[in-house]
């Protein structure tokens, strides 16, 4: 990995020390380079640009967000948010025999808010024994035949723990329920092969360590299941003869675009694309492993300054997102901007998520800094 050719390509990185990747990726010029184009193309060929340049760019975002999965050709829809993509889920769905939903208490609201809602769903939400992880016995102590579908994540963004989606997997599928993961907390830090883990739906996006921006997202869906399963959320984009424009029937797509409702943000797959390329150029066992050490760098220099990380103590189960207690953050979050350091912060804590662009330097800068912030 060339470090220093990787930081020129984002800007940001020069002007400030960025580790807030959790919230928003940093943009690159190349992704920069590509919104360009496409305001070009725009005012140059205004619609006519759908036929020339951007439908093509919507099946190459797709096809590399597979690959980026490790998963089959037509796997993948691009979705406005999670939130749709669970929606479109949810309505896919029969509540006619099962009603359980089993999330935790260390899930993004998101995905808890899309059942609070729903008028025929129970849900069970598992507590964390210790504030950072779910045992996965506990989801096996609570999936019954009521239970519809585990809907839980790849990595929490209260504590950055990575769960094994193999086995909750597992666990949903011995149950004859679903297995659904939010991993918008996970792509792009953390390699995934989704076929191998065998869960059922994954929502990602572009927003954090794709790098990409906000305004799309990504829902994978086990090929097997996809001609099972006809969405009552729905558009246009979801049907298989979408440029027949004829009202009086509707096909699904034979694939995962059933799920897509409506035009995608345009501006945003473009911004995605160039993310994307970067990423994939990178590879995601090398962003793997350098996140891993900036992180071990920023775990032990925490502990070392007499900070506490609420972060896994299993090494390996250990992501990007490092949240650290902290009596007053919002403050200290604001004593860091003052120096050029970009974190954020959550009730009770300061999170820090550094990326494959950070530099162990720039972990030591923010700990000495954080140190001011503390009588």
């Amino acid at each position: 990995m060339n470090i220093d050719r990787i930081r020129s390509a984002f800007p940001i990185l020069q002007r400030r020390n960025y580790l807030n990747s959790c919230s928003l990726g940093a943009l690159s010029d190349r992704a920069e380079e590509r919104l360009r184009i496409f305001v070009a193309n725009w005012n140059d060929y205004g619609a006519s640009a759908w036929y020339d340049h951007w439908w093509g760019l919507l099946g190459e975002l797709r096809g590399r967000v597979e690959t980026l999965f490790a998963a089959p050709a037509g796997t993948v829809a691009l979705m406005p948010s999670t939130s749709a993509c669970l929606a479109a889920i949810s309505s896919s769905l029969d509540w006619t025999k099962r009603n359980r939903i089993v999330t935790t208490e260390l899930d993004f609201p998101t995905l808890l808010y899309q059942w609070k809602v729903h008028p025929d769903a129970e849900m069970v939400v598992l507590r964390s024994p210790d504030g950072v992880h779910i045992d996965p016995q506990q989801f096996a102590g609570t999936v019954d035949d009521r239970t519809l579908a585990i809907a839980t994540s790849h990595v929490f963004f209260t504590t950055g723990a990575i769960q094994d989606l193999a086995a909750i997997a597992g666990i949903a599928r011995q149950a004859g329920a679903y297995s659904l993961i939010d991993g918008y907390q996970g792509a792009g830090q953390i390699p995934v092969d989704l076929p191998t883990t065998g869960v059922d739906f994954y929502t990602a996006g572009p927003l954090k360590w794709l790098c990409g921006g906000p305004g799309l997202a990504y829902l994978y869906v086990r090929d097997a299941l996809i001609p099972t399963l006809e969405p009552t959320l729905t558009s246009w984009f979801a049907s298989q003869d979408q440029f027949d424009f004829n009202p009086g029937e509707f096909r699904y797509h034979t694939d995962a675009r059933r799920f897509e409702l409506g035009t995608p943000a345009l501006a945003t797959v473009h911004t995605a694309l160039g993310g994307q390329e970067i990423v994939d150029e990178v590879g995601m066992e090398a962003i793997r492993t350098r996140n891993v050490m900036l992180t071990d760098r920023l775990v032990d220099g925490c502990r070392a300054a007499g900070f506490s990380p609420r972060v896994s103590d299993v090494p390996s189960a250990r992501s990007a997102v490092i949240t650290i207690r902290h009596r007053d953050p919002a403050p200290a979050v604001a004593h860091l901007a003052q120096r050029s350091i970009i974190v954020d912060n959550r009730p009770g804590v300061v999170r820090a998520s550094p990326h494959f662009y950070n530099t162990p330097n720039e972990i030591d800068e923010f700990l000495e800094v954080l140190g001011e912030t503390v009588p």
